[in-house]
């Protein structure tokens, strides 16, 4: 069981630091450096790494090692294609079965956000846009959209947050809520999947910036 419990513990700790932007896509991840550093043997770290590689997170190169997912232009612009749809989805249902506590939930982070935005804290304000998205795949009150929807918005997290450094593009992003709750709060779920689509869905000018600020160095 210990082994079990420190794989999950590993697991967890690397996806949090991928997602928070602490190992960089392209990265490597050293197994003996992670035995170090969480004081275990190498069976759960290779355990948590084969998991990571599940979901996505990470992949492993034979003859080279492992590596924090780096996705080249094309194959980011598919997999935020896909999770436009997806959260389209999330927004179409959760605008027709939202409860009143949720939506007051939803309404409460954007105001966070809003106030993350507003200091110009890009740090707050993207985890605080992590928080605003999950309200929303709760509230569709499907449990495997929500757990597929979470799968998929953490392996793009770190390039959302590339997207966030952009010039503009949080007081963008908050604007682009708006329309969201909005939607939501009045029960329209064809705007709200709509909102939520343009909002995630990376095109043109946007996805230019965002290639731009991969190749800029950390």
């Amino acid at each position: 069981m210990a082994a079990i419990s420190n794989t999950v513990r590993i697991r967890n700790a690397l996806e949090n630091a991928i997602v928070k932007g602490v190992y960089l896509p392209g990265s490597q991840l050293d197994p003996e450096a992670l035995e170090r550093e969480f004081d275990c043997s190498r069976t759960p770290v290779r355990e948590a790494l084969h998991q990571l590689e599940a979901s996505g997170l990470v992949r492993v190169v034979p003859k080279r090692g492992t590596f924090v997912t780096e996705w080249n232009p094309s194959e980011l612009a598919e997999r935020f294609e896909v999770m436009a749809e997806i959260e389209a989805t999330c927004g179409r249902l959760a605008a027709r079965r939202v409860t009143d506590a949720e939506l007051r939930e939803l309404e409460a982070v954007h105001e966070h956000c809003r106030e993350a935005a507003e200091a110009g804290d890009v740090e707050a304000y993207y985890a605080r846009n992590s928080t605003f998205h999950h309200c929303i795949y709760r509230a569709t009150h499907n449990a495997f959209l929500e757990q597929e929807a979470s799968r998929l918005h953490a392996m793009l997290q770190p390039y959302r947050r590339m997207q966030l450094q952009v010039r503009n593009r949080m007081m963008r992003s908050f604007k682009e809520h708006d329309s969201v709750v909005a939607a939501i709060r009045g029960g329209d779920a064809d705007a709200a999947a709509l909102a939520l689509r343009e909002h995630v869905i990376v095109q043109g000018d946007r996805f230019h910036d965002l290639v731009a600020a991969m190749r800029q160095p950390a």
